[in-house]
């Protein structure tokens, strides 16, 4: 099948074919996913007709217990088959150790999958993969191998709630993980910035003008002799050196952006930066500020593995510009389009599970009344079933900014093909 564009699409089905076929090459800015990786959650109860009965597809869709099947070998096979030897010789290491298993299973499913991943990366264009502890240092192994180690950007500790109450003889498990990769060396990186906290505002004092600031070194560790000389009655020890060049301090003495000692030589630690010059904390590599979805959130929908938008919201607007293109090939209940569509950015979900696809169409109709989008595949084997469960579901939780659920607006634009 011709691939073409697909923006602003959910596709319902595997996406391993739905790249292939409808993904072009290097056409997607940013790529998040947040594959699903043996919570042995119930999800049966979710999955329940008003009269009892259960869409047995849908519950089996939604078992993320990956087991080592003829599929997953052949996943395996096309992997080391591939042009990425890397790759190929990575996913052979883990075998020998990790043996025909779920968890292999899982790292053979993924890595043909993150290989057309990357071919749909633009070569500016950067990925993010969501997990936790259980399996996040073989992915950073696998991604090395696809992305190249050099484009490994950071880290990402999400911390998604507080330590439960329970004893245990290891320390409470209560974050999650998320790679950062680039495809290479220039790539979208739009930095954020926080408030800062009460402690780091005690730093500042007012000047004589009244403008608040605070006094940072003017040294630094510098094996460079000519960085070390005498400036005005000062000079650093002899492991450091002065930060700014000679021209520099002279102008920043001009500006009055030096303090000094009663002997009128300047401070080592004397350079003034003014509150009002800073845009805030920079967002590092932990994440403390985004709060999990709660039981009592608005933004609960109820559905299993949701994310916080604000979550998204951060990833998209940092790697990625107005008008870029988002892919989430394990789309869920949306967040990813939702945030994306919020950020003026086209998008493309993908979920296997007819409940996903409709959840996610009812939250962009929802919360974007009138949007034009497409919805292609199967709806469904049990339309009446899963329209019914998907009502029940939204009548107990709201959209951000959209209120409470309601049947389909008039106006709501999604089309089926």
């Amino acid at each position: 099948m011709q691939r073409g564009d697909a923006a602003n699409t959910l596709f319902h089905g595997d996406n391993l074919a739905i790249l292939r076929e409808h993904i072009a090459d290097e056409s997607v800015d940013l790529i998040y996913l947040d594959p699903p990786f043996n919570s042995n959650a119930n999800y049966n109860a979710l999955f329940k007709a008003p009269d009892g009965r259960r869409s047995q597809a849908q519950i089996e869709a939604f078992d993320d217990t990956w087991h080592w099947t003829d599929a997953a070998e052949r996943a395996f096979d096309e992997v080391v088959h591939s042009e990425n030897s890397d790759a190929a010789e990575m996913l052979r290491a883990m075998r020998s150790f990790l043996k025909e298993n779920d968890m292999m299973a899982y790292f053979a499913m993924m890595a043909v999958r993150l290989l057309e991943l990357h071919r749909a990366l633009k070569p500016t264009g950067s990925l993010y993969l969501h997990c936790d502890p259980t399996a996040s240092h073989y992915l950073k192994i696998l991604l090395d191998a696809i992305f190249g180690k050099e484009h490994y950007r950071n880290e990402i500790i999400w911390k998604r709630t507080n330590a439960h109450n329970v004893r245990t003889r290891q320390y409470p498990r209560y974050h999650d993980i998320l790679f950062f990769y680039s495809k290479s060396g220039v790539f979208c990186f739009n930095e954020q910035y926080q408030p800062y906290s009460e402690a780091q505002l005690g730093r500042y004092r007012e000047d004589e003008d009244g403008r608040l600031y605070k006094a940072e070194n003017l040294t630094m560790v510098s094996a460079t002799p000519s960085r070390n000389f005498e400036w005005r009655g000062a000079r650093p020890p002899a492991n450091r050196g002065w930060g700014p060049s000679l021209e520099q301090l002279e102008r920043l003495r001009e500006e009055g952006r030096i303090l000094v000692k009663r002997d009128g030589a300047p401070r080592l630690n004397g350079l003034k930066v003014y509150l009002d010059d800073m845009n805030g904390k920079a967002v590092g590599s932990i994440w403390d500020d985004v709060e999990r979805v709660g039981n009592t959130s608005a933004e609960r929908l109820g559905y299993p593995t949701q994310k916080p938008l604000a979550l998204l919201e951060r990833i998209i607007w940092a790697s990625s510009n107005e008008g870029d293109l988002v892919l989430d090939p394990f789309c869920g209940c949306g967040a990813t389009a939702h945030a994306a569509q919020k950020l003026n950015r086209r998008w493309i979900g993908i979920d296997a599970k007819d409940l996903a696809i409709s959840w996610t169409r009812r939250r962009i109709e929802g919360a974007f009344p009138g949007l034009r989008f497409d919805v292609r595949g199967a709806l469904g084997k049990d339309p009446q079933v899963e329209i019914a469960t998907l009502e029940a579901a939204f009548t107990r939780g709201k959209f951000i900014g959209a209120g409470s659920f309601a049947p389909r607006r008039r106006g709501a634009a999604s089309r089926f093909t």
